[in-house]
């Protein structure tokens, strides 16, 4: 349940992983800190490790039959991190390769999902879309009910920005 979180398919996988992990964990980790203090570094590694469990728990449900079925990566908990950057930052501008604008966060988050659940139901791929699922979801209940402040902060900055 953890250990295939730090295994990757590839160079290419590990960099995309550490890159998203690099780009929005540091916003998520100085959040917490400033809400929490030094306990705010446990929070962002339950964070973490609750992405991995929680994004792995629908593959292993929906493969338990099949013993040649096998997951790496930490997608899981890096889209936990990732969610609950785009929580705690809505505004902030996201820009992705060959894309020459940002796009909000809290724009960019939905459209993501949205990718995410569509390519989990091809299935034509070998890359778990519904880690990545799973894993924004807890990355976005985990703030929220770690401060319910959260959200309230993310509506407001969404309501001034319309």
């Amino acid at each position: 349940m953890i250990s295939h979180a730090l295994i990757h398919a590839d160079l290419f996988h590990l960099l995309v992983n550490m890159f998203v992990l690099w780009s929005f964990g540091r916003i998520v980790e100085a959040w917490f800190g400033n809400l929490f203090g030094i306990k705010g570094i446990w929070f962002y590694l339950l964070l973490y490790v609750g992405g991995v469990l929680f994004a792995s728990l629908p593959g292993l449900r929906k493969h338990r039959d099949n013993p040649a079925y096998n997951a790496v990566g930490a997608s899981g908990a890096v889209s936990a991190v990732l969610f609950a950057a785009i929580l705690l930052q809505p505004l902030s501008e996201i820009r992705l390769f060959l894309i020459p604008f940002g796009i909000p966060a809290f724009i960019f988050g939905p459209l993501y999902l949205f990718y995410e659940v569509y390519m989990d139901k091809r299935s034509s791929d070998r890359i778990a879309h519904d880690a990545h699922y799973y894993g924004a979801v807890f990355g976005l209940l985990f703030c929220v009910l770690l401060e319910p402040r959260i959200f309230i902060n993310f509506l407001n900055q969404i309501v001034k920005w319309l």
